[in-house]
């Protein structure tokens, strides 16, 4: 892969102006396309195989009136007035809504039937039902906009009104000022790290050319799927990361070229095919792990996941084309500055230092930092799952009114309503039929009220609404859609009824909760199966790996519990804008995890792979843990800090659904970078000394070769000087070396050959060292 890369990156300098017209030719085609045929975002969480899911396409062939979006209005009277005084202006306000389009019905609130549930205690709210004929995802924004506009037109200022309800739904992607912070701290970072703003400005420039294909596409995309709001965040926010990431690791290993007086355009090349090499392995981790998704099954999920895949897809390829063109029309002006070098030597005194001291006392430092990942993961113990609703909507927001008001005066239950449908195509009187399947619910635990019992028009479909007493996100919630499951085959023979199904919007929201629960653990499996499989074969190791994966999955804990902490505990939570704590999002762990298994695996092959470039031409074990963490820690570090900045940008003001993750990440990466990677991983080295590099012979000749850090080049180039030099050559052994096995002299010691083509080389000398040469030039022998 190297020689591949050494060659792409060559052509590409050759080729430079026209590779930065074509990638500027991409992003005018994509966004040109985005705003001319852009879809909406919507969030539809639809799962399918699950009885939820089942339950709402029933109602939408055989009950739509009850299928599509509905909305919530609550009338209050000034305080002291009961709103029966305001009845009439109620009933004008509802008529005028059933006139506006796609609202199929209002529930008045002052009905008989309606009375009960829908006036408050204390007489002061009255809460109407509002019903659209088709899903929020189908309407036009301008629907919600509508109702909202027509319900809080009252005379005077003697009645408020609060509207709400699934109907609302965000169709946008939020990008506030910290987003732009966290692009300025990365900018500094790059500054410091490679001691030159144009070098600096590399990065940001592919990475944000990178994040705006991503975002145009998502758009586009968004007019043929159901795509939701939180994909483009996700999307940006990983693109951003990495792309800066990808393209500071040739940035840098280029300067550091070029410090050493190599020529700017061998020097691209060279960058392209060793960090090159590397940005290509460390994005095909992070673009499996995400595509990874779909093992849970779930459609927004999957989008999601191929969406931040995408977004990393984009990310290395410019990294690998445009990041190269970019560094040879910049030519010499990177060249590093002689005050620049005497400076890098300070800096890998620090690492020297730091490395020094993690690997004095190893045990030590093992022990100390495994106990303080232990203590932060303590309350992933408390992980509660579930989806954002009205109630994690922005404080202000007319949802977020509507969400508070209705749960501080009717419970929040009335927030997160269940329908309990059924098949009643074979009873009699399917309208008392239903009413005894409410009265038999309503005695449930868990059960506040049941509001409305009734079949559809044909008489082969009912409904129960059941009003919870918790909300959506209590466990009481979950505990009663399980039990009336486990008690629908009971009420089918009791009232004659077939398909009894309990679903709507809260009961989809807890199936998808306890979908992505169960693929936790498959999808955790295949996880750490890949990690083990992958740096077994760049590492040529069995320890390596293992300890590689047991510090990813330290991190991970480690990164829940923060989470668990932040947004369920409370935590910090007004300092980090958390609008309202409580469950985990039910797809932030599944996300997490993929995620930052890729950002893991790039911090260990950065730093491991130079211990392991070290100790192979070398073989000094302790030498190479400090010459291989001083050579990359800097690159490292900036990388990390680029990670986190970027990542706790979209925390203070960004989506409900991305806040979380974004935490999540930016603690994992800042625990797994300069907790594991860089104070474990050279300890547990240094307790593992040679060990560390043993592979099993059966296994390494079974395992694929993958050159990451570009070792099969330099042979490659060095070749080429001497075929330059020499003339070809087909053999070309130089000091070549076989040990005795059983420990005498050697059996080959010092052997040259350089085997020009169409001529014949006749090996004289014992059996033994006959074949022992002949094994080695054959391939069948490695060398001593």
């Amino acid at each position: 892969m190297s020689s591949f890369l050494y060659r792409l990156g060559q052509r590409t300098a050759r080729r430079a102006r026209a590779v930065v017209g074509l990638w500027l030719l991409v992003l005018l085609l994509v966004g040109g396309a985005a705003a001319t045929f852009g879809g909406e975002l919507r969030d539809e969480f639809s799962i399918p195989g699950t009885e939820s899911q089942e339950g709402l396409d029933v109602l939408d062939t055989r009950f739509p009136e009850v299928s599509g979006a509905s909305g919530q209005i609550v009338f209050r009277s000034a305080k002291g007035v009961p709103v029966t005084e305001h009845k009439a202006e109620i009933q004008e306000r509802i008529k005028a809504l059933e006139k506006v389009d796609h609202v199929l019905l209002v529930a008045d609130p002052f009905a008989k039937e309606n009375a009960p549930f829908a006036i408050s205690e204390d007489g002061r709210h009255a809460l109407a039902q509002v019903q659209l004929d088709a899903p929020v995802e189908q309407l036009d924004p301008t629907v919600v906009e509508e109702v909202e506009e027509v319900a809080t037109d009252v005379k005077g200022g003697e009645l408020d009104v609060y509207v709400g309800g699934h109907m609302y739904t965000p169709t946008s992607v939020p990008v506030s000022i910290t987003e732009a912070i966290g692009v300025g701290v990365a900018l500094l970072v790059l500054v410091l790290t490679l001691g030159s703003l144009l070098a600096a400005g590399i990065p940001l420039l592919t990475a944000i050319l990178g994040v705006g294909i991503t975002m145009a596409g998502v758009i586009v995309l968004a007019a043929f799927f159901s795509i939701n709001t939180s994909t483009p965040s996700l999307a940006m926010m990983i693109g951003l990361a990495v792309g800066i990431d990808y393209a500071l690791f040739l940035v840098a290993r280029h300067r550091h070229q070029l410090r050493d007086g190599m020529d700017v355009a061998e020097s691209v090349a060279r960058s392209v095919a060793t960090a090159g090499s590397a940005v290509i392995f460390a994005g095909v981790t992070v673009i499996i792990a995400l595509c990874g998704l779909v093992v849970a099954r779930i459609p927004f999920l999957s989008v999601m996941g191929l969406a931040g895949a995408a977004a990393v897809a984009v990310a290395v390829v410019i990294a690998v084309t445009l990041t190269p063109a970019i560094l040879s029309i910049a030519g010499e002006r990177l060249r590093p500055k002689q005050k620049q070098r005497r400076g890098r030597g300070d800096q890998h005194r620090v690492a020297t230092a730091w490395v020094s001291l993690v690997t004095r006392r190893p045990l030590l430092t093992v022990v100390a930092a495994v106990a303080a990942l232990v203590v932060l993961a303590i309350p992933a113990l408390d992980l509660r799952l579930g989806l954002n609703d009205n109630g994690s909507a922005h404080e202000g927001s007319s949802e977020r009114e509507t969400y508070d008001l209705i749960e501080d005066v009717y419970g929040p239950g009335y927030n997160s309503p269940l329908l309990v449908t059924a098949d009643i195509i074979r009873t009699r009187d399917p309208v008392g039929v239903m009413e005894d399947i409410g009265q038999d619910i309503r005695r449930l635990d868990g059960v506040d009220a049941v509001p409305l019992t009734t079949p559809n028009r044909s008489a082969d479909l009912g409904i129960v609404q059941v009003i919870p007493e918790g909300g959506q996100t209590d466990a009481a919630t979950s505990e009663l859609v399980r039990d009336i499951r486990e008690r629908a085959d009971e009420l089918e023979d009791e009232h004659g009824v077939t398909e009894l199904r309990v679903t709507g919007q809260t009961a989809v929201t807890i199936d998808v909760s306890d979908r992505l629960a169960g693929a936790l653990l498959p999808f955790g499996l295949v996880v750490v199966g890949l990690s083990l499989a992958l740096l077994m074969i760049v590492f040529r190791s069995v320890a390596v790996p293992v300890k590689a994966t047991l510090g990813y999955l330290l991190s991970v804990a480690a990164s829940f519990g923060a989470v668990v902490a932040v947004f369920d505990y409370g935590w910090f939570a007004e300092t980090l804008n958390v609008e309202r704590p409580g469950p985990v999002l039910s797809f932030l762990p599944i996300m997490l995890m993929g995620v930052l298994f890729g950002l893991a695996m790039d911090y260990e092959v950065f730093l491991v792979s130079r211990m392991r470039e070290h100790w192979v031409h070398h073989g000094d074990a302790r030498a190479a843990i400090s010459h291989g963490f001083a050579a990359s820690a800097r690159v490292v570090v900036a990388a990390a800090v680029i990670m986190v900045s970027v990542f706790a940008s979209f925390v203070p003001h960004g989506d409900a659904s991305v806040k979380p993750i974004a935490f999540g990440l930016a603690v994992g990466v800042l625990i797994d970078a300069f907790v594991v990677r860089m104070t474990l991983v050279p300890a547990v080295m240094a307790l593992l000394g040679e060990r560390a590099w043993t592979l099993p012979d059966w296994l390494d000749r079974r395992l694929p070769s993958l050159d990451v850090e570009g070792e099969g080049l330099a042979v490659h180039l060095e070749h080429e000087s001497w075929t330059a030099k020499h003339g070809a050559a087909v053999v070309r052994v130089e000091k070549l070396g076989v040990d005795d096995p059983a420990g005498g002299a050697p059996v080959l010691l010092g052997v040259d050959l350089a085997l020009p083509p169409g001529s014949v080389a006749v090996l004289t000398g014992g059996p033994l060292a006959r074949r022992a040469a002949l094994a080695i030039l054959s391939g069948r022998l490695r060398p001593d």
